[in-house]
């Protein structure tokens, strides 16, 4: 398997509100983005709660999928943070640049 190279742009520390598992995207409330709702950024490192989690917010960043994504897709956060490819209704945080399923992990940009 090729490792994926990830360029972050921007990281923001953010106080994690819940546990955040690395690689998912985080809201701008310390917790995993909910279906469709607005990203802060892609949680950098899995970070336990009430620590202060780096957070990528800009660049070509690495998330988790939870469903088949494409490249150029738009991509939008599934209830636990996963990447997924955006229905009409949710808010998109970004485009892929891998061809994935779920479960593996794909560079998007956001920005």
């Amino acid at each position: 398997m090729t490792n994926k190279h990830y360029k972050p742009l921007l990281i923001e520390s953010v106080q994690a509100t819940s546990d955040l598992i690395e690689h998912r995207f985080v809201g701008f409330d310390g917790k995993h983005c909910t279906a469709g709702a607005k990203a802060l950024g892609v949680c950098d490192v899995s970070t336990e709660k009430d620590q202060f989690a780096p957070i990528a917010v800009f660049g070509i960043l690495l998330v988790e999928v939870g469903g088949t994504i494409a490249v150029g897709d738009a991509v939008a956060s599934d209830a636990d943070g996963k990447a997924v490819k955006a229905a009409d209704s949710a808010i998109i945080n970004g485009y892929a640049l891998d061809n994935s399923t779920a479960g593996q992990k794909i560079r998007i940009l956001k920005g």
